[in-house]
């Protein structure tokens, strides 16, 4: 019972989330959380830094995504320092080579892309694994269920980059196509929930001026799409169906990424037929379903959500998930393609 409880109550916030952000996010005031004075320029004016909420955001999504993974990890039994291994090593990988891959591909300097970086974790998540629990059998003779993990990192990602569209809505990226150079089903479909984005800044605006027109909501679709695989492979987690799992959460993600990409606006990079991006989602799907006949099943195991709250409500781990929310605003919040000016003053009258 407590398991469906752990998932209702994770639906019902989520969906109070969704529906206060989807409305307001395309707003201007929605996208500088705040504007840092770091060099003086003239008496009272400095040049700022600004600090997104596209960051506040990333950084949220990350870390309800490990602390999920943590909980399903605890109610599976892993133990805590092999979850910790994980999560520091597939992080080590995956945030460098989200901007690497953006450089290559898009030849952006200024940019990430998290589909790269997914395909990135997808490569060498059951690597590391195997890595670790062969390490662990030489010094500890112990071992642990790498398919359990495997499941585990599969269903956060998907709450994670579901979560993660919030910001990309805040910052005005990864849009959508215009509704007016749509097709008569795709407009009969989002009339009456587009996104009319608002600011100079946004993305949408200084990269292809499609600011205040009406686009198809891509980011809200795939956050609700991410989040409902994310939900769907927490309860077959939960039932111990970790292949299920891991091939729900992984397909859903993949599959979805390469039918989002028709609908988006924004530059993908250069493509034939596909982009590059579309490519690597078909990549990893296939890599997923040979990843899943190949791994062992795993024994017979009752997951339990009270056991993975405790492993979870640990001050280490408390104190862990504290520093990379940190590291992961200042690391993504920082906006290196928006500037600002600050001006500083006396109110005389409150002298």
């Amino acid at each position: 019972m407590i398991n469906y409880i752990f998932l209702i109550t994770l639906t019902l916030l989520f969906a109070l989330l969704f529906g206060w952000c989807f409305k307001h996010l395309p707003e201007e005031r929605w996208q500088i959380l705040a504007s840092v004075p770091v060099k003086k320029i003239s008496p009272g004016v400095w040049e700022g830094m600004n600090v997104t909420y596209y960051g506040l955001f990333n950084a949220n999504a990350i870390v309800i995504a490990v602390s999920i993974f943590f909980i399903l990890t605890g109610a599976a039994r892993v133990p805590l320092s092999v979850t910790l291994a994980t999560v520091f090593v597939i992080l080590l990988l995956c945030l460098p080579s989200s901007r690497i891959l953006a450089r290559l591909i898009e030849k952006k300097a200024y940019t990430s892309t998290v589909g790269g970086a997914s395909f990135v974790g997808l490569l060498v998540a059951p690597l590391v694994l195997l890595a670790m629990d062969g390490a662990r059998r030489m010094i500890a003779a112990d071992s642990f269920e790498s398919v359990s993990i495997l499941a585990a990192i599969a269903v956060a990602y998907a709450f994670g980059e579901g979560l993660g569209r919030l910001a990309c809505i805040s910052f005005g990226c990864c849009y959508g196509k215009p509704l007016s150079r749509c097709g008569r089903v795709l407009q009969a479909v989002f009339r009456h929930c587009s996104f009319v984005f608002s600011g100079k800044t946004k993305k949408i605006a200084y990269e292809s001026g499609l600011d205040g027109q009406k686009v198809i909501p891509i980011q809200a679709v795939t956050a609700v799409i991410y989040v409902g695989v994310g939900l769907v492979g927490t309860c077959l987690f939960l039932q111990a169906r970790f292949t299920s799992a891991f091939l729900i959460a992984v397909l859903g993600v993949q599959v979805w990424r390469v039918v989002s990409e028709t609908l988006r606006a924004d530059w993908r990079g250069r493509g034939n037929l596909l982009t590059a991006y579309q490519v690597m989602s078909l990549g990893g799907a296939a890599y997923a379903v040979f990843i899943a006949a190949v791994m062992p099943v795993g024994h017979d195991l009752i997951v339990s959500v009270v056991d993975g709250l405790r492993s979870f409500l640990q001050p280490g781990t408390i104190i862990f998930l504290t520093l990379l929310w940190l590291f992961c605003f200042f690391y993504t919040g920082r906006s290196r393609v928006t500037g600002s000016q600050v001006t500083v003053y006396v109110h005389s009258s409150r002298i």
